[in-house]
């Protein structure tokens, strides 16, 4: 089944980070256009089944540009287990034969020996089940997650990480990003800049590539004072809409503030 995210999309068939960005679509929250994937089609489309591969095709083009494809397992993103790191996403897809390549690894990144294993430790059932989220790719300015709690003193406070380009430098810890401290409300509570000598880019042939930073960029903000507070009321919008601890991943493209994913804060 393909579904758009304004649709009743259950856990239980399109996986957790279907679900929560279909809730944060029906709350309002600034989620860029995309539809979901169940587990059933997507195990169907890896199979080779034709007919399927023809409506992802036609869902594909409603999107009108390059898209990210991401994971979304059944039991991934949730309050026990966020599966972060372990399964992939295929960032600027810009064909139908990237498309279809793309969900082939997504779908396969859930069967990696790691991912094995992580199921194994938290005692999942041992066969995955893989949703997926085709999802506009938006062309950011700088990137990066927030979380809602300190993540290490457990302080309640926004705690904010932000790099140049696409959010996979700061997620795959290729740079040193920018810290920041908020308290809730808006407040500074610390700013602290990053070393961010190269950006993840996005390649006109598709995939992404990395670039250098100019020098004098290097060390500068991304985060200006009115980005911090619209990324605290982004998060306070979060806490409204799902309640608890928030994990999420953003984007600001021409000063627009985009929801990429959201979490519960866990530590498995």
């Amino acid at each position: 089944m393909i579904a758009a995210l304004d649709a009743h999309l259950p856990e239980s068939e399109f996986g957790g980070k279907a679900a929560q960005l279909g809730q944060a679509h029906r709350c309002g929250l600034p989620v860029p256009p995309a539809f979901a994937l169940a587990s059933e089609f997507v195990d169907r489309v890896v199979a080779g089944d034709e007919a399927r591969l023809g409506r992802l095709f036609d869902a594909f083009a409603t999107l009108a540009g390059p898209v990210a494809v991401r994971s979304s397992g059944i039991g991934e993103d949730g309050a026990a287990a966020s599966f972060a790191g372990q399964h992939a996403t295929v960032l600027n897809v810009r064909s139908p034969r990237q498309l279809r390549e793309a969900l082939a690894t997504v779908h396969g990144s859930a069967r990696t020996a790691s991912a094995l294993a992580y199921r194994r430790k938290l005692g999942l059932l041992p066969e995955p089940r893989m949703g997926v989220v085709v999802q506009r790719l938006v062309l950011a300015d700088c990137a990066g997650v927030l979380f809602t709690r300190h993540p290490t003193t457990g302080a309640d406070e926004r705690v904010i990480e932000a790099t140049w380009g696409l959010g996979e430098a700061v997620v795959a810890g290729i740079v040193t990003p920018d810290h920041y401290r908020v308290a809730r409300g808006g407040r500074v509570l610390e700013k602290r800049p990053g070393e961010k000598d190269c950006a993840i880019a996005w390649s006109e042939e598709g995939g992404t590539i990395e670039v250098p930073v100019p020098a004098h960029r290097v060390h500068v903000f991304c985060l200006d004072d009115a980005r911090l507070a619209a990324l605290d009321a982004l998060a306070s919008a979060c806490e409204a809409a799902f309640g608890g601890t928030q994990d999420l991943e953003w984007a600001f493209a021409a000063d627009r503030l985009y929801l990429l994913q959201r979490r519960a804060i866990t530590r498995g």
